[in-house]
């Protein structure tokens, strides 16, 4: 079996398992048997079940992180809208990637771990690319604002975390607001007529 598709293999166990049960109760034994390889095999390509599960992050989320590196060069497209589309492509890969579960306190408690997993990830890659789409939107006399590192973090932070909605649950309404809000300050901090940037709110929502 070509070292890829074992890979692969041991990604999609740890996947269809995590719909199944809590993570804490998945061993590495189960994820090989889940596989159809041997418990061996785990180890050459993974140190430890918190590997894998980083792994499998990370690959939930390379069809969206790389539209952000491309959309960071397509000028033609205003930096807010090239935004929105990133997060919206994120926000997509999050919800086919881990299904809400109902269940007790415990399995509320491992979802807010998996998403604090999840959320640490997407604000790493793609703070850089952000900050970059606002440095061009700032070159371009778009956006006027002399921090564009901290506002990508900022921005980040606030939509992932409204908008994934599992680390501090909230109704529609109370996202809605939450987004608009930000928006409101995103004019005001760039220098943006108010209302300019009213369509984020369609593209998020």
């Amino acid at each position: 079996m070509p070292k890829q598709v074992k890979y692969d293999r041991i990604l999609d166990a740890l996947q269809e398992l995590l719909r199944q049960q809590n993570l804490q109760a998945i061993s590495v034994s189960q994820i090989a048997h889940t596989a159809g390889i041997a418990k061996g095999s785990i180890y050459y390509y993974f140190p430890s079940k918190d590997a894998i599960l980083d792994a499998l992050v990370e690959r939930n989320y390379e069809k969206p992180l790389q539209t952000a590196k491309e959309l960071a060069y397509q000028t033609g497209i205003s930096p807010f809208t090239r935004m929105a589309m990133i997060f919206q492509a994120c926000r997509n890969s999050s919800a086919e990637f881990m299904k809400a579960k109902e269940g007790d306190e415990a399995d509320s408690q491992e979802r807010s771990f998996l998403h604090q997993k999840y959320l640490n990830h997407i604000i790493t890659e793609l703070k850089p690319v952000l900050a970059e789409i606002i440095r061009q939107g700032i070159e371009a006399g778009q956006i006027r604002f002399d921090a564009p590192e901290a506002l990508a973090e900022i921005v980040l932070i606030v939509l992932t975390v409204k908008l994934d909605n599992t680390l501090i649950p909230s109704t529609a309404g109370e996202i809605g607001e939450t987004i608009g809000a930000l928006i409101s300050l995103l004019e005001k901090g760039t220098e943006n007529p108010p209302g300019s940037l009213n369509f984020l709110m369609s593209q998020l929502s």
